[in-house]
């Protein structure tokens, strides 16, 4: 049990950072095994009073500015604002910026049936000032420190982040931090809907 003033170590994430030589080798691996088909998709349209933001696949640095530049070319207010995930997770550093701008542009976050949010994916869905879940929501604990790629440690290998403090600022229960670190690395574990209201993420 945590007194005040403790940090758990799920709470405070340090990154050990890479020697050059293993970074140059992982972004050389990177560049020949990566193809543009499993980077995110990160797109944003305007339509009659809604403005939708669709974000898939992995999850990768520079997806934060993909999304910031979505939002600069659709200016104007809109009655309703919903972000599409359908993600299989990727850099946590990367998915907590952008949950950040999607919470202080107020976004909703939605699941469709036919999605799926997983690994730092969770760190969106936190995001949403209304959450909508028709999909599956799976937990992972990441293999890399920065998240759940190789592409994530090589270039956030050096930032640290806290999960439990992000999921407070977003008014979900911050054990969820604690329980993803718990599961076995590379494990996944469905979210039923006790869980979901037990994590406040419904």
């Amino acid at each position: 049990m945590l007194h005040a003033g403790q940090v758990s170590s799920a709470s405070l994430i340090h990154i050990t950072p890479l020697p050059m030589s293993t970074l140059r080798l992982a972004l050389l691996v990177i560049s020949l095994l990566v193809t543009p088909a499993t980077l995110a998709q990160v797109t944003v349209e305007a339509s009659s009073g809604l403005l939708a933001a669709r974000i898939a696949e992995e999850i990768v640095p520079g997806d934060y500015e993909r999304l910031l530049q979505g939002l600069r070319d659709n200016p104007g207010r809109y009655k309703r604002k919903i972000v599409l995930l359908d993600s299989i997770g990727g850099s946590a550093p990367e998915a907590i910026r952008m949950g950040r701008l999607l919470r202080e542009t107020g976004f909703e976050t939605l699941v469709p049936s036919d999605g799926l949010c997983q690994g730092s994916c969770i760190y969106l869905l936190a995001a949403g000032k209304k959450r909508t879940i028709n999909g599956h929501v799976a937990l992972r604990r990441p293999p890399f420190n920065a998240g759940d790629s190789a592409l994530a440690q090589a270039i956030h290998g050096r930032q640290a982040f806290n999960p439990a403090s992000y999921f407070r600022e977003m008014g979900v229960d911050a054990r969820l931090a604690q329980d993803i670190y718990r599961l076995a690395p590379g494990k996944l574990r469905l979210l039923n809907k006790a869980d979901l209201t037990r994590y406040r993420l419904d």
